[in-house]
């Protein structure tokens, strides 16, 4: 402990070699904080990005209200579900534990905005309203209007120009568009948000999808949704299933975390977009990498004079490195942070734009704060050789 104190008191004494030469030139300073918080921002919009994918992509799995879920292994993600018996639901049922096993159809299609008239393609969501399927107060409390003909809620978080046309149902307006030629009445509003999928969903009854899906057969389902009976663990009733299933090739069997997981490793194992944005952060933390070595190295060289003469009087090799990474981690700090302010305003402008929720956390700020002092104490490590070959026999 007392060893400790004596440390901290000579740091104190020490002078601070590294401030001293950085803010020496101010000019190569503010370049070097400049490109660190470029570094910095393009970690933070790599990495924001890739959190909206996973999030956005699993919003509609963590809103389902089931605890097990049944698909065809053929299945690559939410929007290609393929297709499983309804007969497998009513073989879940045998299962005990198991207290409800409902269907659910998934598909995309096309629509005319009701306010521009435009085309676009939205993912539509079918199930029996007499079950409840998913966790949402809004959705359930309108169970009864899924119930008329033609009739869908319409997700206020959709991506695209519904301003009017969302108004117009708040205000209990009727408001209608067409689907595959048929007259369709935006009868309620939900909220779930776009995602990389599609711009938008809306919800309606398993009778009403399959009008407008008409080559859809109700002895098939995209989704079988399983709930359990209090009690009874979601793992262990999936592994009764797997066995009681076992030999039919046409089902998988998911807990509902599971089921989380199998969206977001599709994305970002199977699908170029996981993959870029991967490499937009390993980019990132090179760039500041080679900024900082650049920045660094040339501080070295422009001092190697007075890194000599440090050693002709007597200073270790150690005392000259630690002035280099005092150096780093005063680029770390100080080019972080304007990184991180620019990216606050930069994720306010993408969320505005796209609907996508990407937000600052207090997790992504220390994360990007660790990669940025890793990033510039690798580049001190590199740039201290040229340190540790000065010689004041050469240099005089």
């Amino acid at each position: 402990m007392i060893g400790l104190i004596q440390e901290i008191q000579q740091l104190q004494r020490r002078t601070p070699l590294g401030w001293l030469q950085l803010s020496h030139q101010k000019g190569r300073l503010l370049v070097a904080l400049a490109g660190i918080a470029f570094a910095d921002v393009l970690m933070f919009m790599q990495l924001g990005f890739q959190t909206a994918l996973f999030d956005t992509n699993t919003r509609l799995h963590r809103s389902m209200d089931a605890d097990i879920f049944l698909m065809s292994p053929q299945g690559r993600n939410i929007a290609y579900l393929s297709k499983i018996p309804r007969r497998r639901l009513y073989q879940a049922m045998d299962i005990p534990g198991v207290k409800s096993a409902e269907g659910m159809y998934l598909g995309f299609i096309d629509w005319k905005n009701p306010q521009t008239r435009k085309e676009t393609g939205v993912l539509v969501i079918g199930f029996n309203p007499d079950q409840p399927a998913f966790d949402i107060p809004e959705v359930n409390r309108q169970l009864n209007i899924l119930k008329l003909p033609d009739t869908v809620l319409f997700d206020r978080g959709t991506r695209g120009d519904y301003a009017e046309a969302i108004a117009q149902v708040e205000q209990g307006k009727a408001v209608t568009t067409e689907i595959e030629r048929r007259t369709i009445t935006i009868g309620g509003l939900f909220q779930m948000g776009a995602s990389f999928v599609a711009d938008g969903s809306l919800i309606t009854s398993d009778q009403n999808f399959l009008r407008l899906f008409p080559r859809q057969q109700s002895t098939s389902v995209n989704l079988g949704l399983i709930k359990l009976q209090p009690g009874y663990e979601p793992q262990q009733v999936a592994n009764s299933l797997k066995s009681y299933l076992g030999n039919s090739q046409d089902v998988k069997v998911l807990t509902k975390e599971e089921f989380v997981e199998f969206e977001k490793n599709y994305w970002q194992t199977n699908t170029a977009i996981g993959f870029i944005f991967s490499l937009g952060v390993s980019m990132g933390f090179m760039v500041g990498v080679i900024i900082v070595y650049q920045v660094l190295s040339t501080d070295v060289n422009a001092h190697m004079k007075e890194y000599a003469t440090f050693k002709a009087m007597g200073y270790r090799n150690a005392y000259l490195l630690s002035v280099v990474f005092e150096e780093a981690i005063i680029l770390a700090v100080l080019g972080f942070l304007p990184g991180v302010t620019v990216s606050f305003g930069l994720y306010t402008l993408t969320r505005n734009a796209t609907n996508l929720p990407v937000y600052m956390t207090i997790a992504r700020v220390i994360q990007v704060q660790v990669l940025t002092i890793i990033m510039c104490m690798i580049s001190g490590a590199i740039a201290t050789r040229k340190v540790q070959s000065a010689d004041p026999a050469d240099m005089f």
